[in-house]
């Protein structure tokens, strides 16, 4: 399974919530790093699934 960051994404999003409730500025700091995180992850997932995909076309398409 890959990890798509969603765990970072929300726990990131939880911080910069408290931090901004309660005036933590480091805490909401944290958590928009955490998110930006979470999104680097899905866009590397997704670009390995891809990746993936396309290479399995290729073999399919070798193997004729």
């Amino acid at each position: 399974m890959t990890d798509k960051g969603t765990g970072d994404k929300i726990k990131g999003k939880a911080k910069e919530v408290a931090g901004d409730v309660t005036g933590n500025d480091k805490m909401k700091a944290e958590g928009m790093f955490d998110q930006a995180l979470g999104k680097v992850k899905e866009v590397a997932a997704d670009a390995k699934d891809k990746v993936e995909e396309v290479s399995k076309e290729i073999k399919h398409k070798l193997d004729k």
